[in-house]
């Protein structure tokens, strides 16, 4: 049996100020670096593979502040899209301390377009709350001049199924670790989840989510561990 633990990343400054992050690189938040050691607990007694995570910066500090929690396991970041990060910055004489951490944008939040930096209650006095709730939960809905739900689900489940799958299908425990849409994308891929109601589905930050899977990669249970505050 292999597992997969969905992390999603500790609070950042912008989720702390209440904006629309997307894309934009922000780092976290004292609240979120605080709570690294309780996810890092959460996570001690686990036997983590092999790391999959996005650019985001809020990804991957995350990361590396409860690997800070284990001092015989190193976070070694490989990149897989190409460029010179890719050609160049990969390292693969692993040893045994080293835990590889792969990187692609694939698993990025879904792009907000033109909220990006905005405050999400101006936001919603705007446009009124139904609007952005759809735009923000909803599958087909987009923000303007940013993505749907779809969107994410169309670049970050091939992503997944391309790697994450064939790790899994080794045996391998994998931890991803990723911002809210892109979870939401994975988890209804995985759990079948019929596209008005993924609506529904909520993670807070540094919330974890545990599948095991059998052989053929069917999915046998899920745990939802409790969370940070």
């Amino acid at each position: 049996m292999a597992k997969l633990i969905l992390l999603r990343h500790l609070k950042s400054q912008w989720n702390e100020d209440n904006e629309f992050a997307g894309w934009v690189d922000n780092p976290l938040s004292k609240e979120g670096i605080l709570a690294a050691k309780e996810v890092a607990d959460k996570l001690a007694t686990e036997k983590i593979d092999v790391v999959y995570t996005s650019p985001l910066i809020r990804n991957e500090e995350t990361i590396l502040r409860i690997f800070e929690q284990f001092p015989n396991k190193y976070p070694l970041f490989l990149h897989l899209d190409g460029g010179k990060m890719q050609k160049w910055g990969n390292y693969t004489d692993l040893n045994q301390n080293d835990v590889p951490v792969y990187v692609s944008e694939n698993l990025n939040e879904r792009y907000y377009g033109k909220l990006q930096g905005l405050n999400k209650e101006e936001i919603i006095k705007q446009y009124s709350y139904k609007t952005v709730q759809l735009w923000r939960r909803g599958f087909n809905s987009k923000p303007p001049e940013g993505e749907s739900l779809k969107n994410v689900y169309d670049r970050a489940v091939p992503f997944y199924k391309k790697y994450v799958e064939k790790d899994l299908k080794q045996g391998k425990n994998v931890l991803l670790v990723a911002s809210h849409n892109s979870l939401r994308a994975l988890i209804k891929y995985i759990e079948e989840i019929a596209d008005q109601d993924i609506v529904n589905v909520e993670l807070p930050f540094g919330a974890l989510l545990e599948y095991e899977f059998n052989n053929d990669i069917s999915l046998r249970s899920k745990k939802y561990f409790s969370t940070v505050a």
